[in-house]
């Protein structure tokens, strides 16, 4: 089948958790633009496996850029989600400093892979209790991390979470205002603004010149994901409205997991199918479609 692509220029990616479980980069990218995504978002999770990818050798790092490069796609994110292992708030010095060296080489990572965007987890901690400090000690390891990311000219970018930190858009922007540097934006996950119950357009104004990416995926109260595209709360096509009339032309990333299912390329690209049309009634894409039959096909 021809996935239909928007004759635009918004650029939409796709979570690495999504792909089928291919054998080596230069699969998984070349699965990323059969599938009609333009660039990946790869994770360095708490797994040790994922963890693992900051130790990476310059070739080893060479070997996956070029694999981008050579399918025609494009390494945009890296997520350290390794931190809700190691979270910059934990009240546990050795974990702060873990937190901290997971952030410093992550930055490196990015520099070395191209990557433009770092997104940060909005969890102060995770596993462990919060206690009176907890937002100041978060805040102090971001700070380092800003030095660090101002520095390699690398974004970094605060994700709205579930749980009971940043939950919303309106708390990563006070985040954003307390430090005032261009190298600290938000990056909102539209399921989790839903699962929260919150109001997902007004949320998305209160970002407005401060968004570098979109997280897109459907939710629901409860449950934050697995959730199809169009069985959730999320109201995609108010929101994608508010995007068009504030502006936004940055970078969305379709949000899945595989979990080693069968038929993963097909259900990502009915996602990016789905999510384009949606776009393109909301005004937000060019309502014309050409032919991409050379780019993606299944």
């Amino acid at each position: 089948m021809s996935l239909p692509r928007p004759l635009t220029d918004m650029r939409i990616g796709i979570y690495e958790k999504a792909l089928p479980d291919l054998a080596d980069w230069s699969a998984r990218m070349a699965a990323v633009v059969e599938a009609g995504y333009d660039f990946i978002e790869i994770p360095i999770d708490e797994s040790e496996e994922r963890l693992r990818r900051l130790d990476w050798s310059m070739a080893e790092r060479a070997v996956v850029r070029n694999a981008a490069q050579d399918a025609g796609t494009a390494i945009q994110t890296l997520i350290l989600s390794a931190h809700r292992r190691y979270p910059l708030g934990s009240a546990v010095p050795e974990t702060r400093e873990k937190a901290t060296d997971i952030l410093r080489r992550g930055i490196d990572l990015a520099v070395d892979l191209g990557a433009r965007i770092i997104q940060l987890s909005g969890y102060y901690v995770f596993y462990e209790p919060h206690d009176d400090g907890v937002r100041e000690r978060f805040r102090d390891g971001l700070e380092q991390g800003l030095e660090w990311a101002s520095a390699a000219g690398v974004m970094l970018a605060l994700e709205n979470m579930d749980g009971e930190d940043i939950t919303s858009v309106s708390e990563a922007m006070d985040f954003v205002e307390y430090f005032d540097s261009p190298w600290l934006q938000v990056y909102p996950d539209l399921g989790n603004l839903a699962g929260n119950r919150l109001d997902v357009c007004a949320e998305l104004r209160r970002a407005r010149g401060h968004l570098v990416g979109i997280h897109l995926k459907d939710a629901r109260p409860g449950a934050y994901r697995r959730v199809a595209f169009g069985t959730g709360d999320v109201p995609f096509l108010d929101a994608f409205r508010t995007l068009a009339d504030i502006n936004y032309a940055g970078p969305f990333l379709v949000e899945m997991w595989n979990d080693d299912h069968p038929d993963a390329m097909r259900m990502i690209v009915d996602a990016r199918t789905w999510l384009a049309a949606s776009m393109a009634e909301a005004g937000l894409l060019n309502n014309s479609y050409g032919s991409v039959g050379d780019h993606a096909t299944l």
